[in-house]
């Protein structure tokens, strides 16, 4: 399954590349109708960076969270806590998924880190009312065909994980490929047309190695 690719919307950087700065996300699952939903948070539109996007909770590691896998698990059960409200979710029992590291010609960079996670028994998500300001369960197929409709803004990378995760039936199936899976970072490329700027994926046309 292939969502048509946006532009990218974030400033590009001609100077020398910023240095990433390390993130963490949770990708947050129910099992639902034989299959399963995944918890999708909506930035405040009002924020300069991605504005208005539906997202994974998560964000930035705060310094106080150390560095390193350790860090990254801290982080992700904190900004799932604090954009979501949802609470019960073990550090130790995130299952690492993928890491996307964005490129050099963008002004904001993040070396993310994406983990998955079962909701806990009788979950309530809430959002915060600040840096996210709607939110909603959705199978990845649904949301892909919502960003088609124009309902819900995506990134390019939240669109590339919803692609991905649409090929699985099942929560476990996903679980299982994720244990087993070698994960390698992603490394985008960002490729210039005029005045629209588009990101390319190692293989992709424009990619250049």
């Amino acid at each position: 399954m292939d969502s048509e690719r946006p532009a990218t919307s974030e400033e590009l950087n001609d100077g020398p590349p910023a240095i990433p700065r390390q993130s963490a996300a949770v990708i947050l699952l129910r099992d639902a109708g034989g299959g399963f939903e995944l918890l999708l948070v909506r930035r405040n539109p009002a924020q300069r960076f991605m504005g208005g996007y539906w997202v994974f909770p998560g964000g930035a590691v705060d310094a106080h969270e150390g560095e390193g896998d350790a860090a990254h698990r801290a982080a992700a059960v904190r900004e799932l806590y604090e954009e979501a409200g949802v609470v019960g979710v073990d550090p130790a029992a995130l299952v690492k998924y993928s890491r996307w590291i964005t490129p050099e010609l963008l002004r904001i960079r993040f070396d993310a880190h994406f983990f998955l996670a079962r909701a806990p028994a009788g979950v309530r998500a809430v959002p915060d009312g600040h840096e996210c300001v709607d939110l909603r369960w959705e199978t990845p197929r649904a949301a892909l065909h919502a960003s088609r409709r124009g309902e819900l803004a995506f990134a390019f990378p939240t669109l590339r994980h919803l692609e991905q995760l649409a090929a699985f039936a099942t929560a476990q199936e996903l679980f299982e490929h994720a244990r087993t899976h070698e994960l390698r970072p992603v490394r985008p490329q960002v490729v210039r047309s005029g005045e629209i700027a588009r990101l390319v994926l190692p293989g992709e046309h424009g990619f250049e190695d």
